[in-house]
């Protein structure tokens, strides 16, 4: 099976490759071109929708659960191609939050269903109905779709995040049981992994093409596929989860909620995210990505590492890692006012006095 699993990982990342690069020659006749806008952080036109060619050699990479656990791939595959194609056709023409939110709602439950229940009930330690527990798992990964679709908004960030989420996963569950090379999902996440080097090509600093809604609304619903059903086979625990993608979940949540606290409208596009002023104070999305993936890397990764050989403390090591990465995102500046913005609430509170 690892054989067969690096082929179908290459296959991923030269079909992901081949696909952007059609997109993104042909970007204008289909309409993707983003243009330039007070909320975005590039300063020329650029081809988006290149994250179909993820789509695609994520699917590919599937292949082997498909036909070894057909009842999970087929499920899984069907609902990442329809909320890709969801988000393709928002990238042409926007649809209402709500009816993004709906879909997006349902394709994650409809995953939830397939997955085994009464395992993670058992791993809750309290008895908890099935219709309840689908919610509590669904509401959750849809937000999480939502966040990582936030965090799309640099060049090579999001992208880089998922490499690192899938293949990082990946290392940490082999590291504690090296039996699970013998499971298709490991190599269905590899090759996912690899989907996105095969785009990352094409998006790294200076980005030729973005990746677009299809791109990071599926990388959210399968990496948080990825997590519950890793959970339920006891490869990773939600504390290691959570280490693994603190820093997607800190900038993201951070800014939301401070964006509430100000009676904003949240579902309005922005860039008052720790990363998108961290690339206006370096004047640089290279190396803001650059500074993402180190502490990915050499916090996160061994982090995580730990919370797994120290199962029972997992939760402390996670406590640990928002308590210091939350106040750091909020010094960086997630969901701070722009300079704009700042200056017009100092008016209006002097103005009050």
């Amino acid at each position: 099976m690892p054989t067969l699993g690096l082929i179908l990982a290459a296959i991923a990342a030269v079909a992901s490759f081949l696909v952007a690069s059609y997109i993104l020659h042909r970007a204008a006749r289909f309409g993707l071109m983003q243009e330039v806008n007070a909320r975005s952080s590039h300063t020329r036109p650029t081809p988006g929708g290149g994250g179909v060619g993820i789509v695609v050699g994520g699917s590919l990479a599937g292949l082997l659960s498909v036909l070894l656990l057909p009842f999970l791939g087929v499920p899984v595959i069907m609902a990442g191609v329809l909320i890709a194609l969801i988000g393709y056709y928002d990238d042409k023409h926007p649809i209402s939050a709500r009816w993004r939110l709906a879909a997006q709602i349902i394709l994650m439950g409809a995953i939830v269903t397939v997955l085994p229940l009464d395992v993670l009930t058992a791993q809750l330690g309290v008895p908890v109905p099935e219709s309840v527990l689908i919610l509590m798992l669904t509401i959750p990964a849809a937000l999480w779709i939502n966040l990582y679709n936030f965090m799309d908004g640099i060049d090579g960030l999001a992208a880089s995040e998922a490499i690192f989420l899938l293949a990082g996963g990946a290392l940490v569950a082999f590291a504690f049981e090296p039996a699970v090379a013998n499971d298709p999902r490991l190599w269905w996440m590899l090759g996912l992994a690899a989907a996105c080097a095969g785009f990352l090509l094409l998006n790294w600093p200076p980005a030729r093409i973005f990746m677009g809604d299809a791109g990071s609304t599926y990388l959210g619903l399968m990496t948080a596929f990825f997590a519950l059903t890793t959970i339920a086979s006891f490869w990773l625990t939600v504390w290691q989860w959570l280490i693994l993608a603190a820093l997607f979940l800190v900038d993201s949540l951070t800014t939301l909620i401070r964006r509430i606290v100000r009676r904003e409208r949240v579902w309005e596009a922005h860039k008052r995210h720790a990363y998108q002023a961290l690339q206006r104070r370096f004047g640089s999305h290279l190396k803001v990505t650059l500074l993402y993936i180190a502490v990915d890397v050499i916090v996160l990764l061994p982090l995580a590492w730990l919370a797994g050989a120290y199962r029972d403390w997992g939760w402390a090591v996670a406590v640990l890692v928002f308590a210091v990465l939350v106040p750091l995102a909020l010094k960086a500046g997630a969901g701070a006012p722009l300079e704009p913005e700042a200056d017009e609430e100092r008016a209006g509170a002097k103005d009050a006095q």
